[in-house]
């Protein structure tokens, strides 16, 4: 297995800013479950969601956890999204959680949110929140990492024009 160095809170330069970009593409046109469902995903409907990312990060509403390979590319991400209800501000949403297509498999996604937990509690919190897409298995895999389904919605989700899939509320708590 190959060795990731994880990073919380890495510079977001234009060079990290074009990896997110990049693999952000790649995870999508492999079939990953990150936001886009029409395939193939070009790296032009991506950037402005990497962009928006890149304001929420400098305004400080969401980290950036990066996983990176041997040669410092950004290989695998979660994002920390804090919420401002001051009812709901003990845990955090962990979004966009991507492993490159090369190395899932590998155990890098467990790896990769095994740290997610560790910098949550090293920030004080007592919980994480994530959705999946249902369809895909990913709450099996989320499972496995500890996280327990705490809600579904019925198709939620709109793939295409006939494809519903469930929206999936996964729950970590940290205490």
């Amino acid at each position: 297995m190959a060795t990731l160095t994880y990073v919380l809170d890495p510079e977001p330069t234009p060079v990290l800013l074009d990896q997110l970009t990049d693999l952000w593409a790649d995870v999508s046109n492999a079939g990953g479950a990150v936001g886009f469902a029409d395939l193939p995903v070009p790296r032009e409907l991506v950037r402005p969601e990497v962009e928006r990312y890149a304001t929420t990060l400098a305004e400080g509403r969401t980290r950036l956890l990066g996983g990176f390979d041997e040669d410092g590319r950004l290989v695998a991400t979660a994002f920390f999204g804090f919420n401002t209800h001051r009812l709901q501000g003990h845990w955090c949403w962990l979004y966009t959680v991507m492993v490159h297509p090369s190395l899932q498999g590998g155990g890098h996604g467990s790896a990769l949110l095994v740290e997610a937990e560790r910098h949550a509690r090293d920030l004080g919190l007592e919980a994480l929140r994530l959705t999946c897409r249902g369809g895909m298995g990913l709450e099996d895999f989320y499972g496995r990492c500890g996280y327990k389904e705490v809600g579904r919605v019925p198709g939620g989700l709109r793939v295409s024009a006939d494809d519903y899939r469930d929206d999936i509320m996964m729950w970590l708590p940290l205490t």
